[in-house]
């Protein structure tokens, strides 16, 4: 194949065409489309990632790595947690019981799930909860609650709040719901107000005593694990006698990341349309250049010119359009994404999002499909254009143009 042939050719194509301008203009319009194309399917996934790892984050700080609970009542014990603390002394255990409860002060209630922990275990796993307790002592009825439960009742620290438990006490001929006054200590933002607006805790004691648990069983074990999807495999396997089994925290909110999963699929599949479309003008605009360019191509083929050389000149011209599109998205999109994380230009509602500031994360695995993808297409709209630049009757254009 003579290469100089070829590269002068497609010098020459992908210069402005001033007797056909709109062959150019289409040319420079499917440029722009990739390049814009690429750089919002950069900016978009960035956008996803970030909010996904970020929900991902604050779940897995209220939610613990991994949680075991009871397949029957009262078979998580203090036997059972001693095991386990023996056995595994790189995991940290923080037994708990919970219960749904009302709490009230004054005219104002709010209800939400209430949580009975060991103060010096759970602060040992849960830095928002080590962060509210502040390594204060806390007695026994003393309570925790998230910042929505402690501004709506209009909480100061000391103050009295009446908890109503789901449990029923008989009283002469009605039954009464268990209630008790606790001390209001301090309160805690996790940064997703469901949280905040539900969550409170208070020591094991005062749930054991109000909901006449036997000492030293537990609702459940919330675990701390560096690499929670290793260590669920072997805490089952350590489970087995006891009657208990585990949970993690990806688990307990499948339905959330499946749907961002699949909202994210959906938004790349939308977007990569728009780098689609965007080829169709290097598809017109290369067959525009192929019609007004028969008398040359035939010329070519007369004197010599084979014809995968002429299918070289268009594919190349068509993906010259597409590549240099592609390159320029990308360097759009990293600038795009350099102004959006070192600049407060788009701020969120911290109480929604939980974070003020626009979470960006660009996954590798994200780069490389978004890539591949706008590669593919492009390469794809410059083959049927270049093929088609090769049917062309030299003798039949030769004699009638």
């Amino acid at each position: 194949m003579n290469k100089k042939l070829v590269n002068f050719i497609v010098k020459k194509y992908l210069r402005f065409d001033k007797k056909n301008p709109f062959i150019s203009i289409s040319a420079i319009l499917a440029f722009l489309g990739v390049s814009i194309g690429v750089m919002v399917l950069i900016l978009s996934m960035s956008i996803m990632n970030g909010t996904a790892k970020e929900f991902e984050k604050k779940l897995f700080t209220m939610n613990y790595p991994l949680t075991i609970y009871p397949k029957f009542q009262n078979s998580l014990n203090e036997e059972l947690l001693a095991k386990l603390q023996n056995e595994y002394k790189d995991l940290k255990f923080s037994p708990f019981i919970s219960s749904q409860a009302i709490v009230q002060s004054g005219d104002a209630m709010s209800g939400g799930m209430i949580f009975g922990v060991d103060s010096q275990k759970e602060a040992q796993i849960n830095s928002i909860y080590a962060q509210a307790i502040k390594e204060q002592e806390l007695n026994k009825y003393d309570i925790i609650t998230g910042a929505g439960i402690s501004d709506k009742l209009y909480l100061n620290s000391g103050m009295k709040a009446t908890l109503y438990f789901t449990e029923l006490n008989p009283t002469g001929f009605s039954m009464m719901p268990k209630m008790k006054r606790f001390t209001y200590k301090n309160s805690f933002t996790s940064g997703l107000n469901a949280y905040d607006k539900a969550y409170m805790y208070t020591s094991l004691e005062a749930l054991q005593t109000l909901l006449k648990k036997p000492v030293g069983t537990y609702d459940g074990i919330h675990v701390y694990s560096d690499d929670a999807f290793k260590d669920i495999e072997k805490l089952k396997v350590s489970l087995k006698d006891f009657d208990a089994a585990v949970i993690g925290w990806w688990q307990q909110n499948g339905n959330f990341f499946a749907a961002m999963k699949m909202e994210k699929t959906a938004l790349f599949i939308v977007l990569m349309l728009i780098i689609l479309v965007a080829s169709l003008n290097i598809i017109s605009s290369l067959l525009m250049t192929v019609m007004s360019r028969r008398k040359e191509i035939a010329l070519l083929l007369s004197m010599g010119a084979t014809t995968k050389e002429i299918k070289s000149i268009f594919l190349r011209v068509g993906t010259i359009i597409g590549f240099s599109g592609i390159l320029t998205g990308i360097a759009l999109g990293f600038f795009g994404y350099w102004l959006l994380d070192t600049f407060e230009i788009v701020s969120l509602p911290a109480d929604v999002y939980g974070t003020a500031k626009l979470p960006l994360d660009l996954a590798l695995s994200d780069f490389i499909s978004i890539v591949i993808g706008a590669i593919i297409i492009v390469v794809v709209s410059s083959y049927y254009p270049a093929k088609k630049a090769t049917k062309i009757d030299v003798i039949d254009v030769l004699r009638n143009e």
